[in-house]
């Protein structure tokens, strides 16, 4: 995220008490007066000092104050310049990390499984929303390929990926094809296309179509037709994600709000803003932090996703994270979700 140039007023005094602030209203969720940052940061200044700086914060707007005479809570750009130039890092210890490997090692054999568990593994360390997406077929490779006539011009379409994942579609053509026709467009078709991904053979399709269709015969034609609607099909389908532990969000007072939550549980039901917002992480590196405002969704506007994307064979083929709070422990969350993203990736790669 940009750095706003109000960033560069701050001296090291009024970021110490910043950073204080931040960390004692994630700790205990209550507005901070300037007694309670006098006791903490282990500065000699008097309560006066520190109301100034926090009127100089305010007017910047890193803080503001809920009540009249309360104390003050972080804004979504103080919480910004604290994720990005104050926080300090709490990495997982070694056995932490081992029992993430020894889960994740255990259901190796079956992406969905493995993305359940890291979906899980998020929730119950971090005691908020874990959230994983499925790994994206398009890297995947097709083993096999076979059609099935159904009624009105429909064809059920089945395709075995990576060798053991079988996926059904059905697709709707301009006209009706005979069993003959459809064995045969399979043959040819797993000629082709056996090993290579569904997006290797978007690929190869539309370089057969260009060479030439002159030199196509009616059976390479039916074929790649059949083809492109399933490829075509696939990259409509909405994918999906795995949400674990969306209750432990009622916990927050700041989300407590029975008309607030509802709201939150039906987008993550409908699934196509999540997702939307997920999908950034994939053409970004490592660790992305979206903070209230910043994911361009209203309903998470109290909220703050922390993700990271996981890879395949070196190509990126999902997104995983967690969403919580805008008060939530980023010391903590951040390297949570980098390593669990890392193992994630190792785990999948390990089937191979």
């Amino acid at each position: 995220m940009p750095t706003d140039a109000s960033d560069d007023l701050l001296n090291e005094r009024a970021q110490h008490l910043l950073r204080i602030l931040i960390e004692s209203y994630i700790r205990d969720g209550q507005p901070v007066g300037s007694r309670t940052l006098s006791r903490e940061s282990g500065l000699n200044l008097s309560s006066a000092t520190i109301r100034n700086v926090m009127s100089d914060l305010e007017g910047l707007g890193f803080v503001t104050s809920p009540h009249t005479s309360a104390g003050r809570i972080p804004t979504d750009k103080g919480y910004r310049l604290f994720v990005d130039s104050l926080l300090k890092l709490k990495p997982l210890d070694e056995p932490e990390v081992a029992d993430l490997q020894r889960r994740l090692a255990e259901h190796s054999d079956e992406p969905k499984a493995l993305v359940a568990v890291a979906s899980q593994v998020l929730s119950t360390i971090t005691q908020l929303a874990g959230v994983v997406t499925i790994p994206r077929q398009s890297q995947a490779a097709v083993s096999q390929i076979e059609f099935v006539g159904l009624s009105d011009n429909r064809v059920l379409t089945i395709l075995v990926v990576g060798g053991r994942e079988v996926q059904n579609r059905i697709v709707h053509l301009e006209r009706h094809y005979s069993p003959d026709e459809l064995r045969r467009a399979a043959n040819y078709l797993n000629d082709q296309v056996r090993g290579r991904s569904l997006g290797d053979v978007r690929s190869e399709l539309l370089a057969q179509l260009q060479e030439t269709r002159l030199s196509l015969n009616q059976l390479m034609l039916d074929a790649i037709q059949l083809a492109q609607q399933v490829v075509d099909s696939g990259e409509r389908a909405v994918a999906g994600y795995v949400l674990v532990g969306e209750t432990n969000l009622m916990g927050f007072a700041e989300l407590s709000n029975v008309d607030k939550l509802r709201r939150l549980f039906e987008a993550f039901n409908e699934k196509r803003d999540i997702l939307h917002l997920l999908d950034q992480s994939l053409r970004a590196e490592g660790v992305q932090i979206f903070i209230g405002q910043e994911s361009g969704y209203t309903i998470l506007d109290d909220c703050s996703v922390v993700t990271a994307p996981y890879t395949l064979d070196n190509e990126v083929v999902g997104v995983l994270g967690v969403i919580g709070p805008t008060r939530m422990a980023y010391e903590r969350v951040i390297p949570i979700v980098d390593i669990t993203a890392r193992l994630l990736g190792t785990a999948l790669n390990s089937r191979r």
